[in-house]
């Protein structure tokens, strides 16, 4: 159906947790930056915005959350495609609407267009390459997975401090039009990263094994482009709440910080250097997380890890909302850039655990659908509240206690409300095998849910008896017995 290599994991396939899976690495690092780096780098453009449209601060700060909400909103959407096409087709067109964007932007001649033209087409571009990215990632590493997803989430601060003094230089030299036009040109970089992401395929070896006859025997079904019984797992839905809960909060003091530290009356270079300070503890927080949550006796717990994090988080919010001074700031800063490293690194990984490869892809977009809300709601809801009381310690305390009650909420529903499952016994080695296939190899054999199913193709018998293919299912039970069932054609 329309030739698309649609790259959902072969029979047997291990995730390699290394060898190409660092190239694609290194595409998931560049196309992370660019999501999360590029709404809040624009912002240097926004005075010169003002100028040319003769609108308001708030109506070019529109432009940032239009993009964090086509990133956050189009989730549904992107599993839908990436279902369907695989996830190298959806990444390289993202990199071209991307792009696209940003240069149909540059022609623009009232504010309106760069709603549409950077708002929706570059945001909509970037969401089709941070979702797939998320998605290769998971099933390429396996084993060193928490750490492969603290190096991928790392190229969030690592762009944030590259593209925002880019985008200083660009709007000196060139202006705003040139500057976006320049960005567009950027952007194309997502194609060569989605170029990356290499559907993993199955030994020639175990392909040779598995008979015609099998496949033919029993039609597969098609495989859903958009899966909602992950809401029938608890856990699931544990998750999203805790995790919609959050980011009610989670965004807001990066937002205000500077604004903060201007209110007690220092210059803006100075309490720029905030973010600064804020994005370098942050970009060695991520990595460490990811080594942290990979070890052995870490990992099974990674709920409570991600949930210790986020208790972090929210008392970094309320501590510092008693800042009076810039060198309370900083302190703040650091213990705020260290926590929200670790809760970027993490949330993935715990929902890569708690929904397993084969949900992951429609998973990863029904949550990012539901922070898309709560993206929407936080940081306006702050300015409400900064309005009306004229006080950031407000700001801060609303933004802590948000976080906190997400974390009490993530920790105590794991303990609570769900039952301790089985560790699945191949946890080390995940095999990304549908049911489908798992029909295939078995022959038409029905196997419990937790045996173990290994192939052994019969060496070729004699030429009297050519035209006969044999293979051998060996199926083990939990209590060590073997059962051999013979498939012939």
């Amino acid at each position: 159906m329309g030739g698309a290599v649609v790259d959902d994991g072969p029979p047997g396939v291990k995730a390699p947790d290394g060898g190409w899976g660092w190239a694609v690495l290194a595409g998931g690092f560049i196309i992370t930056g660019f999501s999360y780096a590029l709404p809040k780098a624009i912002s240097v453009f926004f005075k010169e915005l003002i100028r040319e449209f003769n609108v308001g601060y708030s109506d070019t700060a529109w432009i940032s959350s239009i993009l964090l909400a086509m990133l956050y909103g189009t989730g549904p959407l992107c599993s839908v495609l990436v279902n369907r096409f695989g996830c190298r087709p959806v990444m390289m067109v993202g990199g071209l609407f991307a792009s696209l964007g940003m240069i149909l932007a540059s022609f623009a001649t009232s504010i309106i267009h760069i709603y549409l033209c950077t708002g929706v087409i570059t945001g909509l571009g970037l969401a089709l390459n941070f979702q797939p990215s998320l998605i290769m990632l998971n099933r390429y590493f396996s084993e060193k997975r928490p750490l492969a997803n603290g190096l991928a989430a790392a190229g969030s601060p690592v762009a944030l401090c590259c593209l925002s003094p880019l985008g200083q230089i660009l709007q000196y030299n060139y202006g705003w039009r040139g500057g976006f036009l320049i960005l567009g040109g950027i952007l194309l970089n997502c194609c060569a990263c989605g170029a990356l992401m290499r559907p993993l395929l199955p030994p020639k070896k175990l392909e040779e094994s598995i008979p015609v006859a099998a496949e033919e025997m029993k039609p597969q079904p098609k495989k859903k482009l958009l899966d909602f019984s992950v809401f029938k797992d608890r856990g699931f839905l544990i998750y999203t709440i805790a995790a919609s809960t959050m980011v009610l909060g989670l965004f807001v003091p990066p937002v205000f910080v500077v604004s903060y530290a201007k209110g007690l009356g220092y210059e803006d270079t100075t309490s720029a250097l905030l973010l600064t300070i804020l994005g370098f503890v942050d970009m060695f927080a991520r990595p460490a997380s990811g080594l942290v949550a990979g070890l052995k006796w870490v990992r099974p717990r990674s709920v409570y890890l991600l949930s210790f994090a986020m208790i972090f988080n929210g008392f970094t919010d309320i501590i510092g909302s008693q800042a009076k001074d810039y060198p309370g700031l900083v302190v703040f800063c650091i213990f705020f850039g260290m926590s929200y490293g670790m809760v970027g690194a993490l949330q993935f990984e715990v929902l890569m655990n708690i929904v397993g490869t084969e949900k992951f892809s429609s998973a990863i977009g029904l949550v990012l659908l539901m922070e898309a809300i709560a993206v929407l709601l936080g940081p306006p809801g702050a300015g409400r509240l900064l309005d009306a009381t004229h006080q950031y310690m407000h700001v801060f305390l609303l933004a802590g206690c948000e976080v906190t009650l997400a974390a009490i909420l993530l920790a105590l529903g794991n303990f609570l409300c769900l039952r301790k499952r089985k560790e699945h016994p191949d946890a080390k080695m995940e095999m990304a095998v549908t049911a489908a296939e798992k029909e295939g190899l078995n022959c038409g054999v029905e196997v419990e849910e937790d045996h173990e199913v290994e192939e052994e193709p019969k060496k070729k018998e004699s030429a009297l008896e050519a035209g006969e293919e044999v293979m051998m299912v060996k199926e083990m039970g939990e209590d060590g017995a073997e059962t051999t069932h013979r498939c012939e054609e």
